[in-house]
């Protein structure tokens, strides 16, 4: 049988206080005009799940959190949602069953704890498979959620005459059809995985093809030699390497017994005199070194010489000069009394001081220094001299030795250099030969890697693809049962409604979507009126008639619908019998399923047969919150241009 699903109470905490909605019944309806908040209080609802949601911004306003109180399978739970954008991305959960207060859980699935794996595990169902695409895709496909669950549970305004779980949306069209093979058990974790591999191998596969493919074409087009050509090429290499090696090793036995004792004896003689000239050179440079320093310092002492010289100079202009005026003032001081003895500016006693003992002792030792360095400059000059002569004479003897060793060595071992020099370089010719042979050996290897690879990847993958098509054909004749179990409960349901112009229903066996007439159902040129809305509704009802039925159906026996009179427009009398199947339908399993819808009109001739909350402008669903009027109402089916919601 399918999994219990069921919506107990919803609490909506808004700004003025607290609504809440008790759902007791099997079959509740929410009743009342277009503009309302019908929509926006199931769009809360699926907001309360963690998904993504359209709701009102007079909702957003004004609605602090919604609080959703449910039983899924053999779990009693409570979720608590804020609106805040901040605080909305976690949601508070609460086991009844217990009274426990769980971890905060993500509405995110990549992020743990995922409230996501909650609800999945909650229905019985892994919360990682993957919905892979079949044909050539490489892709392991997308995480399977309890968003893609719950487009099987939640009929939406702007699906409810136009579209089924998104079948219209061509990227979502292969998850919609394992969603709906999960439900009803024509699929498990291990075909979804299977597939998954499969995929994935597929890319893998064509991964390492084109880098087999690569490395063939570069190795044609650069006019590589073959495998075979590269090994006997490099067999030769390495042949004319040791032949070489071998050569040389000969040389270098005759060559090094070549020198007579004279020259060793002249090779010493060169190597002192290279050692002392090394030496002078030395001397040389430190003796510049310091003479530099000398000159540096006599520029110095010249410098303190210069300036005594000035300031002597200048004090004896000074002591020369009688003022007449006052340099500060510029007042006459001629004919002002003045007594002996004291100066006439200033008016002090005047005192002769003599510094000129002290002066010239700091000139005739500044004189001395300067002779001094003097004399110091020209025994550095005369060193210099004869450091030079010396270095002359070593650098005239060097190049004789040099001279003289080479004229006795020349003769006996240049033949043999030069022999020994061809044998080398045909000694690296070979080594690069061998090494070029080397490495396209070495391609030619990974080429035998690649296309190993590539055949361990094609046998994996048809060991998997194997395994994947035993598993479902030992799926397919449950498959076909359950394909025609609802194909005939279609039928039957749409006869039960009455639905005009419809003489042969049954369901695709590829889409799982109704096929009206022999015309796909997304074609709904062929459907006219409230036929597209009435026709969605019978196959939702047989859906979850047939999941009722079998044991093994993991199927959520519940369901949300939005509106569906507004699709029929006038065509009470369908109305009437779809109100008719959908109240049969839940009478017939008392407290298995769970209808909510929201809609407009009700018929009244199944009025005692479901629960109905009623609304209307003096009050919305959001009692809290005052309406604004029907003509200030913005819908969100008017918002959203009757497209369908978006969702996680």
């Amino acid at each position: 049988m399918s999994v219990r699903f069921r919506i107990t109470r919803v609490v909506l905490s808004t700004t003025d206080g607290e609504v809440e909605y008790k759902f007791t019944n099997d079959l509740t309806v929410l009743a009342g005009p277009t503009g309302v908040g019908k929509t926006t209080l199931l769009e809360l609802i699926k907001f309360g799940f963690g998904l993504d949601a359209t709701i009102a911004p007079v909702a957003t306003d004004h609605i602090e959190s919604v609080t959703l109180e449910m039983r899924i399978g053999y779990e009693r739970l409570r979720l608590a949602r804020s609106l805040d954008p901040t605080k909305k991305k976690k949601v508070r959960v609460t086991d009844l069953s217990s009274n426990e207060r769980l971890p905060d859980q993500h509405t995110d699935h990549r992020k743990q704890p995922a409230l996501n794996s909650l609800l999945m595990e909650a229905l019985g169902l892994p919360d990682d498979m993957r919905a892979a695409a079949g044909g050539k895709s490489t892709r392991e496909g997308d995480l399977i959620t309890f968003g893609d669950i719950f487009h099987y549970l939640y009929v939406p305004q702007g699906q409810i005459n136009r579209d089924i779980a998104h079948s219209q949306d061509n990227y979502r069209k292969a998850k919609r059809r394992i969603v709906f093979e999960l439900l009803f058990d024509l699929t498990d974790r291990d075909i979804l995985n299977l597939a998954s591999k499969l995929n994935k191998l597929r890319g893998e596969i064509v991964t390492a093809e084109t880098r087999y493919n690569t490395v063939i074409t570069f190795l044609r087009d650069s006019g590589t030699k073959t495998r075979e050509e590269a090994q006997v090429a490099l067999e030769v290499a390495a042949r004319r390497y040791q032949e070489a090696q071998l050569r040389m090793a000969a040389l270098r036995q005759r060559t090094d017994p070549v020198s007579d004792r004279k020259t060793r004896v002249l090779r010493d003689m060169l190597t002192q005199a290279e050692f002392k000239l090394a030496e002078l050179n030395r001397a040389d440079t430190e003796t510049r070194r310091r003479r530099n320093e000398c000159i540096a310092e006599t520029a110095r002492v010249q410098a303190d010489l210069d300036r005594l010289g000035r300031m002597r100079e200048a004090g004896q202009r000074l002591a020369s000069i009688e003022f007449s005026v006052c340099p500060r003032c510029m007042q006459s001081v001629t004919h002002r009394s003045v007594p002996e003895s004291s100066c006439r500016l200033c008016l002090q006693n005047e005192t002769i001081v003599d510094d000129h003992g002290h002066t010239q002792y700091e000139i005739e030792q500044l004189t001395g220094q300067l002779a001094e360095m003097a004399a110091q400059i020209r025994v550095l000059d005369d060193h210099r001299e004869s450091v030079a002569a010396a270095t002359r004479e070593r650098e005239q003897l060097v190049a004789e030795l040099n001279m003289i060793v080479e004229e006795r060595t020349s003769k006996r071992i240049s033949p043999r250099l030069q022999e020994f020099t061809d044998t080398a370089q045909e000694s690296a010719a070979a080594q690069v030969d061998e090494q070029h042979m080397e490495s396209i050996i070495r391609q030619w290897e990974t080429v035998d890697e690649l296309r190993v690879e590539v055949d361990d990847l094609r046998s994996e993958y048809a060991v998997v693809e194997g395994r994947h098509s035993d598993a479902v054909e030992a799926v397919e004749e449950r498959r076909t049962e359950i394909i025609e179990e609802i194909s005939e409960e279609f039928d039957a349901m749409v006869r039960a409604i009455g639905i005009p112009d419809i003489e042969t229903a049954r369901i695709d066996r590829t889409t799982y979507l109704p096929v009206i007439n022999e015309t796909p159902f997304h074609v709904r040129a062929k459907l006219a009126g409230g036929t597209t809305t009435a026709t969605q509704v019978a196959y939702w009802c047989s859906l979850m008639a047939v999941a009722l039925r079998n044991v093994e159906t993991p199927y959520p026996a519940f369901l949300l619908i939005d509106s569906p009179r507004m699709g029929l427009n006038t065509a009470n009398s369908l109305a009437a019998e779809m109100y008719r199947v959908l109240t049969t339908q839940v009478a017939a399993v008392p407290g298995r399923l769970q209808v909510i819808i929201a809609d407009n009109e009700l018929p009244t001739s199944y009025i005692r047969e479901y629960a109905q909350l009623s609304f209307d402008y003096d009050n919305p669903t959001v009692s809290t919150i005052e309406h604004p009027g029907p003509s200030s109402v913005d819908s969100i089916h008017q918002r959203n241009g009757g497209r369908p919601d978006s969702v996680t």
